[in-house]
């Protein structure tokens, strides 16, 4: 359950985050210029270098876990949310715009229900590296899963290391096929 819960915040965190800036690169060239650098190195940097900044700033345990996941797990959705705004044909933009919509209308009506199933990539990325990044959070007290790897990595004893890795593994199949379903449910409405 710690382990869900802190895949559920970090996402839930990472997207209230990444959703705006993901729409603000699609309508800025300037802020897709200025971010996708800084995505670059987010996503290129190891995650334990992560941890190293949350553990200085807020010491040991859920908290700092909880950020250095956000961190590391923001930028998929940032740039597909971005990506997908973007591909939206240019033939719906004009037409909402001669209907009389609004930026907020077209982006509400148009634009992401049509990018809709790649922001849905981007959130089913952010969630496995949300789980990815349990073990490693496990280092500085986010307990869970993560923790009893890292106690089987620790003592040597395999069977609780691969027990714990096996829980995160079925973790991951699980929220993979809800995001699917998720996505596939919103197609099926659409259409």
């Amino acid at each position: 359950m710690e382990t869900l819960v802190l895949v559920i915040c970090a996402t839930l965190l990472a997207l209230i985050l990444g959703l705006p800036v993901g729409i603000l690169t699609a309508w800025s060239n300037l802020v897709h210029r200025v971010t996708m650098p800084i995505l670059d190195f987010m996503q290129t940097m190891p995650p334990f270098v992560y941890l190293v900044p949350a553990v200085i700033l807020l010491g040991i345990g859920r908290v700092p876990a909880l950020l250095a996941t956000v961190i590391f797990a923001m930028p998929p959705v940032i740039r597909l949310t971005g990506l997908g705004i973007r591909q939206v044909p240019v033939d719906f933009l004009e037409a909402a715009e001669a209907f009389g919509s609004t930026r907020a209308q077209k982006l509400l009506k148009v634009q992401l229900p049509l990018a809709l199933p790649t922001i849905m990539a981007g959130i089913n990325q952010c969630i496995m590296l949300s789980l990815s990044m349990v073990v490693i959070a496990a280092m500085i007290g986010a307990g869970g899963l993560g923790g009893e790897v890292l106690r089987g990595l620790q003592r040597l004893d395999i069977p609780r290391g691969f027990e714990g890795g096996l829980a995160i593994v079925i973790l991951a199949i699980i929220l993979d096929r809800v995001t699917q379903a998720l996505g596939q449910k919103d197609k099926r409405k659409g259409n």
